[in-house]
């Protein structure tokens, strides 16, 4: 598929994407929480493959597909520009920035260190143990009782690794951890998209959560270092082959 016919096509992609409101009843919703709707809905088609590196498209495309004004719909898309994924083109629209494997690299750097220094703090503190309950019901189970979904154990890995660091009892690396981990969702949720990743992040996270609770500081800090760089790994080679696979269907 050549970009025009790309471009075409964006005004037609995912259109349950969002579940606007009638547009009788849009005066009753929030312009943030509409804004905050656009945003997602836009993320979510570059994070499925939608919307590829180098489509393009305009604000008044989106707003009509989503049912909504312009207003939250630029919100939206100057949001996406400083996250990096969108890139305005001057009397041309929008266009999808390449995916940016280096700012991943780094990103995931500075998340590997929150989260090593934050499992070192947890084996030297016995009173943060007690915040490992929760996670050992759901991470510590036989390989029969295991949850499945692969959409719902991202979301629980999420979980983990933001409550080891909220755990630590230090607010501030935890609310730069948050904002990595937004930041970092789009191509790390991929993961659990092959159930062989899915059953070893249960290992590993179970093998995690035993060697905090020996206090193993070493041990500790060893898997999650190694957990860590198997999902970055991983991502990188799903997200290329993803991309490939979506550029090969376009042109189909």
């Amino acid at each position: 598929m050549n970009t025009a016919a790309r471009k075409r096509s964006v005004a037609k992609a995912s259109p349950a994407v969002v579940h606007a409101p009638a547009r009788r009843k849009q005066a009753t919703v929030p312009p943030a929480t509409r804004a905050q709707a656009v945003y997602a809905a836009i993320k979510e088609d570059i994070a499925e493959f939608r919307l590829l590196p180098g489509d393009r498209f305009t604000e008044t495309e989106l707003a009509e597909r989503l049912g909504v004004s312009r207003t939250p719909v630029r919100e939206a898309l100057y949001q996406l520009q400083r996250e990096g994924f969108l890139a305005v083109q001057f009397r041309n629209g929008w266009s999808v920035n390449p995916y940016d494997f280096d700012r991943f690299e780094n990103l995931y750097d500075l998340r590997q260190l929150l989260e090593l220094e934050a499992v070192r703090r947890l084996c030297e503190r016995r009173e943060s143990l007690e915040a490992l309950r929760a996670l050992e019901d759901y991470w510590l189970k036989s390989a029969d009782e295991r949850d499945q979904d692969g959409r719902n154990v991202a979301r629980q890995d999420e979980a983990f690794h933001t409550a080891l660091v909220e755990a630590a009892g230090n607010p501030e690396m935890a609310r730069v951890h948050a904002d990595v981990t937004e930041r970092i969702r789009i191509v790390r949720r991929l993961d659990f998209t092959q159930q062989d990743r899915v059953d070893a992040t249960f290992s590993e996270h179970a093998a995690i959560l035993r060697a905090i609770r020996r206090r193993s500081t070493e041990r500790a800090t060893s898997l999650l270092a190694a957990h860590i760089e198997a999902s970055r790994a991983e991502v990188r080679k799903i997200t290329l082959h993803k991309l490939f696979e979506a550029r090969r269907a376009g042109r189909a």
